[in-house]
């Protein structure tokens, strides 16, 4: 028995289907099949997604190279759609890095109005993004297909609230079914040696 499947056969009885994550009824396909993919679903506005961020950016670093990890917005609502194509305009503007925390801040921290496209032009005005920029991008056609990818892929997630982690395009982790935002992780780990091994890597 290898090193990973001793992990992996330790950890069995800690992490039950059905109790700390869910087995999708169809897998979702994903970006890159020969990476294990993990996505966060998210939204700008929520408070628990807030917290769980920070934790999220220190497990994103140290992932091993045969894993990907990206963020997709839930789309629940014509607010949470306009946060949405806020985060892919500033993908497409090349200024997420930048903007990902003010973003954070003003909406889950602050609770500051910004669900319009007027409200969130004047917000990346104030971080040097130019208003008609901003609407440019906010308005392409590549922004909004992304939305509807990401509204898309929240379905087909049976995703019901956020922050929520979904584990190779098989499995959803969400806050009540993982325990604490730690114990999140901790099964998303768990989540992507079950799919290494599956593999034979």
């Amino acid at each position: 028995m290898t090193l990973g499947l001793v992990a992996l056969a330790a950890r069995a009885e800690t992490y039950v289907e059905g109790q700390h994550y869910k087995t999708l009824p169809a897998p979702i396909p994903v970006r890159d099949a020969s990476k294990i993919e993990v996505v966060e679903l998210f939204w700008y506005g929520c408070p628990h997604c807030y917290k769980f961020d920070p934790l999220v950016n220190v497990w994103k670093k140290s992932l091993p190279e045969d894993v990907s990890f990206f963020r997709s917005p839930a789309v629940f609502n014509k607010v949470w759609k306009a946060h949405a194509q806020a985060f892919y305009a500033a993908e497409a503007l090349d200024v997420s890095e930048k903007m990902h925390q003010p973003l954070f801040d003003a909406l889950a921290r602050d609770h500051q109005s910004l669900n319009s496209e007027d409200d969130l032009a004047k917000f990346f005005a104030q971080y040097d993004v130019e208003e008609a920029q901003f609407k440019k991008a906010y308005n392409s056609f590549s922004v909004k297909s992304k939305v509807e990818q990401a509204a898309s892929r929240a379905l087909s997630a049976r995703a019901t609230g956020v922050p929520a982690l979904v584990v190779n395009g098989k499995y959803r982790i969400d806050a009540i079914r993982g325990g604490t935002y730690e114990d999140m992780l901790k099964v998303a780990d768990f989540l992507i040696e079950k799919e290494r091994q599956a593999k034979g890597s």
